[in-house]
């Protein structure tokens, strides 16, 4: 049997979670509503999270330009995501929600730019 604890951040309330796993059988405890239940079981199973960061780009109005992934990503790739990102260098200009990398690390998510970026000029 193992047990977990973590801190739902579906509401405000902040409500302490224990996460109990006998042999395949989930149980959450400590959870406000059903949300947080699911939080839980989601916490435990495939934790996921948003990804936002900062590329290098040329030519722009700044060198950084601010990125953020589509949707949650599976924490366990966020380190090999961020290195493709860092690696990365990018020309100005850049349309916010253009699609700046797809299907980063084989997750089927894509990193977008949250904000346009003119060309220096």
């Amino acid at each position: 049997m193992v047990k977990k604890e973590y801190i739902c951040i579906v509401c405000p309330n902040s409500c302490r979670l224990e996460v109990t796993d006998d042999h395949g059988r989930l149980t959450v405890e400590g959870a406000g509503c059903k949300l947080g239940t699911a939080h839980g079981e989601k916490e435990y199973k495939n934790p996921e999270r948003m990804l936002t960061t900062t590329v290098n780009i040329e030519g722009g109005t700044h060198r950084r330009l601010p990125v953020i992934s589509a949707c949650e990503l599976p924490r366990d790739k966020m380190e090999d995501c961020l290195k493709v990102l860092y690696s990365r260098t990018l020309k100005a200009p850049v349309a916010c929600g253009q699609v700046i990398e797809q299907n980063i690390c084989g997750t089927g998510v894509d990193i977008v730019a949250s904000r346009s970026m003119k060309e220096r000029g």
